[in-house]
């Protein structure tokens, strides 16, 4: 007679049930960036971390270090900055957005408009940054996601393309 065992599930495994949205308030999405730079983009997004005035300087600096590595604009008018730092004590998520796009030195050359910020700490036992950037990048990679993102006109509207996303 076979015995059942039983077995904990592994974090991967919870990691493809994972969905953007946990990550993601609706104070965290401004649709109407004022930013005409990256730099003034990268600040204007930790702003909606809601962080105190030296994380926020601790954050940025750390940005800045990951950009300098190289840009975080992968195309379609799409940026992903991301960095692991410890201001924050788990996974944060933002969004922004200015139509008018920014020179953010994206791969395929042309201006930004819709920026995802990143942040985790430095040591994650959930492991869940990498993850969560993959599915933004491959977010982006959808034929529709520039179109509808330009649309889109509430941080609930945001939401809801996220969710209809399965992210």
């Amino acid at each position: 007679m076979a015995t059942a065992r039983l077995t904990r599930p592994r974090a991967a495994d919870s990691l493809v049930h994972m969905l953007l949205r946990e990550f993601l308030s609706d104070d965290a999405i401004n649709l109407s960036l004022a930013a005409r730079s990256k730099d003034d983009v990268l600040k204007d997004l930790i702003t909606l971390l809601h962080l105190d005035d030296k994380s926020e300087a601790a954050l940025y600096k750390m940005l800045k270090r990951r950009e300098n590595l190289g840009s975080t604009g992968i195309g379609r008018g799409i940026a992903i900055p991301h960095c692991r730092s410890l201001v924050v004590n788990n996974l944060r998520l933002a969004f922004g957005r200015r139509l008018e796009g920014v020179d953010y030195k994206s791969i395929d050359e042309k201006p930004a408009q819709y920026f995802f910020l990143i942040v985790a700490p430095p040591l994650e036992v959930s492991n869940q940054y990498l993850p969560v950037l993959g599915k933004i990048a491959q977010f982006a990679k959808e034929e529709d996601v520039p179109r509808r993102l330009e649309s889109i006109r509430t941080p609930a509207e945001f939401m809801q393309l996220v969710e209809e996303k399965g992210l």
